[in-house]
């Protein structure tokens, strides 16, 4: 007897301004969503405050700005976090953005250790293919591992990394690079938790994984079968998990935005109907679907409502999410699992003999091999050998223009007029000695760095202030 299942649908907010995305929320909670996405804007996203000089231009464009414990307030108000679970797309400065939520969960009356959802946190594909990195690898990776333990700690129930494929396939890999490379950092994360001294068994069970799906149906669903497969084997062989739940592949998939086109953009409908069909019959967990006019802007209302009726078709009309594994015993199937298996555990095989994912990410090996691969992809379509639907055949002349979401005028003025008003009411010699003491500790190798980072941020320092402590401590990066 097959048991039935449903993923969890999630949607992203898509608003710039907190107050906005707040809005956004209420409703798709109204709408059966179970799960929230948050973007963030690119500010946010590299540790900067809304009044920074590298900010201008970049407030709210790709998300929404964050920059204080009131701003984190503003956009879970009237939220109960206790009962709804949210990822947060954020990778450098991860600790700061959990702990500015964990903050607010406890304002509400949340039991911690019961609050659910995943902080990305993912800080190697940052360096490989996304470029929102921050500091350098060795302290980069510190506070992720640091984040484990806290995990593990003080919130078991929240996923605490989300090793994430989906940029990597954004930027231009095959879907058995994606898998590779991802694996390999994953295995990077676990074996550099275990080496300061946590037990693989206490922190693996609260990883996840984060997967883009593409156009070719059989070839992601397979992907994500073997996923799981090489997952179990080697923590099972190389880190002797001996819980299950350490060695279970757990994955959320978002429909891919690279697969998208600016050309009848009606069609990208239709692409993430079938790229979510494949993500659910290879046995996702979580799914985002992307709306028809991502390949020009931000998501609208409407098209960020008939992204979430594409899931919901799929889930309550379609019959694919009756039985766990519904493709299972299907020979074309299981003979493109073992050839991507096969491919992927002999790249493996050449990242373990340079020295692991690190040393592979700074040796050039995946920037170039991500390079070639979106290389090839893109002479096959200016060639005609691989069709794009309205881009290089079945073109158009003429069409409609969508209506495009832009960022409202005037956000960034009122961002940083917010923000100053947020520091000229705080007590600055708290926030000042909240600070000092995360400086000291970032100087010691010894200590644990999200307690200090916590209390910074309760004790009102902001987001940019907070990193900027790391940056004068351990320099950037420089790639």
């Amino acid at each position: 007897m097959y048991t039935s299942r449903l993923w969890t649908m999630r949607q992203y907010a898509g608003y710039a301004s907190a107050e906005a995305s707040n809005a956004r929320y209420r409703y798709l909670l109204s709408q059966g969503v179970q799960g929230l996405s948050v973007a963030f804007d690119l500010p946010t996203q590299l540790g900067m405050d809304p009044d920074d000089a590298m900010a201008l231009g970049e407030v709210g464009r790709v998300g929404v700005s964050i920059a204080t414990i009131d701003d984190m307030r503003q956009l879970f108000d009237s939220i109960p976090l206790a009962e709804v679970t949210t990822s947060m797309t954020i990778n450098a400065p991860a600790a700061m953005l959990l702990a500015l939520y964990m903050l607010v969960a406890e304002e509400q009356g949340a039991n911690l250790t019961e609050v659910r959802g995943t902080i990305q946190n993912d800080i190697l594909k940052e360096y490989a293919a996304r470029g929102t990195q921050i500091w350098p690898v060795g302290p980069s990776m510190r506070l992720t591992t640091d984040l484990f333990a806290v995990g593990a700690r003080t919130y078991p129930s929240f996923n605490t990394i989300s090793v994430s494929g989906y940029h990597i396939r954004e930027a231009g890999s095959t879907a058995v690079q994606e898998l590779a490379f991802t694996l390999a950092n994953a295995e990077a994360y676990v074996a550099a938790a275990v080496s300061r001294g946590l037990d693989v068994d206490a922190f693996a069970p609260r990883l996840s994984f984060f997967f883009a799906c593409h156009n070719d149906l059989f070839e992601e669903i397979a992907k994500f079968r073997v996923a799981r497969r090489i997952w179990e084997r080697r923590m099972r062989e190389r880190f002797g998990a001996k819980d299950p739940k350490s060695r279970m592949l757990r994955f959320h998939t978002q429909t891919g935005g690279s697969t998208l086109t600016a050309q009848q953009p009606e069609l990208n409908v239709v692409r993430t109907a079938y790229q979510a069909l494949a993500a659910v019959l290879g046995g996702t967990q979580s799914l985002h679907t992307n709306a028809q006019d991502e390949a020009l802007g931000l998501p609208t209302e409407e098209t960020a409502r008939l992204a979430l009726r594409t899931q919901q078709v799929l889930a309550y009309e379609t019959g694919v999410a009756d039985a766990i594994d519904p493709l299972a015993g299907s020979y074309y199937l299981e003979h493109l699992c073992d050839e991507i298996e096969r491919e992927v555990d002999a790249m493996l095989d050449q990242i373990d003999a340079m020295g692991g994912a690190v040393a592979a990410l700074q040796a050039g090996y995946v920037h170039e091999e991500i390079e070639r691969s979106a290389f090839e992809q893109q002479k096959r379509i200016e060639s005609g050998e691989s069709v794009v639907v309205g881009v290089n055949r079945f073109q158009e002349g003429s069409a409609l223009e969508p209506r495009i979401q832009v960022t409202p005028p005037g956000l960034e003025e009122e961002r940083q007029a917010t923000l100053r008003n947020f520091r000229e009411k705080r007590d600055g010699v708290a926030t000042r000695t909240a600070l000092d003491a995360l400086r000291d500790a970032a100087e010691r190798e010894d200590v644990e760095l999200y307690p200090c980072i916590r209390d910074a941020l309760a004790a009102h320092a902001t987001l940019g202030e907070t990193c900027d402590v790391l940056r004068s401590t351990w320099g950037v990066y420089e790639g």
